[in-house]
């Protein structure tokens, strides 16, 4: 298979960034261009090739894939580069459904006995997810909304669950091959549902929040 990288990410949509090391730069920029489509499954990309639209050398791009291919969003090919996995819908419903089955109690159980001062400091983080859904924005969008979850569940005060449930999350974000892409509706309403959950812990109101953690959990 062609190496796709130039046909893809074209120079002007090479994404810049401006903090953390240049490894952790190329991290970022390489998983937007995931989630948005730009580097699509099933095409190969080199290092050389990346490296030439992002203005670094291959070394950073190879260790930045090296780390999507632990995510689960590349393969990684000898002599040849990596491949972007392709995800069908089973795979996305398998890890939903470990999601559902790791965060609702642990959710669940914060509902109860976590204090509504507590909750109301995650306010910014749910809106942080809200604006990033009202912008349409895909990647700033999966960032807010892995930070949402992992405030969440960081008051279980579990280090393993948020290393595990993080990791979840994250495979779950890889977009499906083909024209079906995430919707700004899609976004809004998954943000709006944030808000809500947030809004009945922050009044100390479980029995209102427990409909609402298992909808969140509920395939659309």
């Amino acid at each position: 298979m062609r190496d796709t990288a130039r046909a893809r990410v074209p120079e002007q949509q090479a994404r810049k960034v401006v903090r953390h090391s240049v490894r952790g730069q190329i991290l970022e920029a390489l998983r937007a261009a995931l989630l948005e489509g730009e580097l699509a499954p099933g095409e190969i990309h080199s290092g050389p090739a990346l490296g030439e639209r992002f203005g670094v050398s291959a070394t950073p791009v190879r260790e930045a894939m090296q780390q999507l291919a632990a995510e689960g969003a590349v393969e990684c090919l000898p002599n040849r580069g990596f491949r972007v996995l392709t995800r069908t819908p089973g795979d996305l419903a398998e890890l939903a459904e470990v999601r559902a089955l790791l965060e609702v109690p642990v959710m669940l159980r914060l509902a109860r006995t976590v204090a509504p001062g507590a909750w109301a400091a995650l306010g910014p983080v749910a809106a942080e997810t809200a604006e990033a859904a009202a912008a349409g924005d895909l990647a700033r969008y999966a960032d807010a909304d892995r930070a949402f979850h992992r405030a969440v569940l960081a008051l279980a005060g579990n280090g393993q669950l948020l290393l595990v449930a993080d990791d979840l999350h994250r495979r779950s974000q890889w977009p499906l091959p083909g024209p079906s892409r995430i919707r700004r509706a899609d976004l809004v309403a998954d943000a709006a549902e944030h808000v809500a959950l947030l809004d009945a812990l922050t009044a100390g109101d479980p029995a209102r929040a427990e409909p609402l953690i298992r909808t969140h959990f509920t395939p659309r």
